[in-house]
C-alpha cells in the first residue's frame, strides 16, 4: 500500500472511532481504557517526524502552490485528516458536487448537524470551485443561510459554482439538499492572490 493510501486508511479509522465514541455510551472502564490507549498512541506518534504540508503541496517549478499529496490534510475535507467532514467531490460541466453524510460527531443539538460544520462544508466545497479555475485564493466572505434542519447520519448533496467576479473578487454560491429540499444555502466570495504568496514561507530547499 502507498504511505498515502495507508495514511487515508488510518484518518478513516480514526473518524470511525470518532463517530462511534459521540454515538454510543461508554462506561466509565471502557472510558478509561480508550483514554490510555490514545494517550500511548498520541506518545508515540509525537515521537515520529514532523509533516510538512507545504512542501507536500509545492507542485511547480517556481514553488508555489496548486495542490498536491498535502492537499488531503486540509482541516474540511482532507481524506488525510481523521477529524474532517468525508466529502466525495465530483464535477458536472461548471459546478462542483459533494456528497457528505455529516456523522454524530458533528451533532448540534438532537438530530441536527452543527450550523458551524454545515458551514465548514460550505467553505471546502466552494473552494473546489477555485481549484477548478486553477487561480490561488482566499475566502474573503462567507454567508450561509440555514432553511431548515439538517440531519445527521444522512445522505446530503452540496452542489457549487462560480457566480462571477469582480477584479480581484470571485463570488460564489452554493447549496446544501437531502432529498430535493434545500435545507441551506451559501455565498461566498473569495480573494484571488499571487501564487507565490498563497505558497507562504519560501521553499528551504
Amino acid at each position: 500500500m502507498r504511505t498515502e493510501e495507508a495514511r487515508e486508511w488510518a484518518a478513516a479509522s480514526l473518524r470511525a472511532l470518532s463517530h462511534a465514541f459521540a454515538a454510543h455510551d461508554l462506561t466509565d472502564d471502557a472510558l478509561a481504557s480508550i483514554a490510555e490507549t490514545a494517550n500511548e498512541l498520541a506518545r508515540w506518534v509525537n515521537e515520529t517526524p514532523i509533516r510538512d504540508r507545504l512542501a507536500l503541496m509545492r507542485n511547480r517549478p517556481d514553488g508555489t502552490v496548486l495542490g498536491g499529496r498535502g492537499f488531503e490534510d486540509r482541516a474540511v475535507g482532507g481524506w488525510s485528516n481523521p477529524t474532517s467532514v468525508e466529502l466525495a467531490v465530483r464535477y458536472d460541466n461548471d459546478e462542483v458536487i459533494a456528497d457528505v453524510v455529516l456523522r454524530r460527531a458533528f451533532e448540534g443539538a438532537p438530530g441536527r448537524a452543527h450550523g458551524g460544520i454545515v458551514a465548514a462544508a460550505f467553505d471546502d466545497v466552494t473552494g473546489f470551485v477555485i481549484g477548478k479555475l486553477q487561480e490561488p485564493a482566499f475566502t474573503g466572505e462567507l454567508t450561509v443561510r440555514y432553511l431548515a434542519p439538517v440531519p445527521v447520519d444522512e445522505a446530503l448533496e452540496i452542489r457549487a459554482r462560480l457566480d462571477g467576479r469582480e477584479r480581484r473578487k470571485l463570488f460564489i454560491s452554493a447549496e446544501l439538499r437531502t432529498g430535493e429540499a434545500v435545507v441551506a444555502t451559501c455565498r461566498a466570495a473569495y480573494i484571488t492572490v499571487d501564487p507565490s504568496r498563497f505558497a507562504g514561507a519560501p521553499d528551504p530547499r
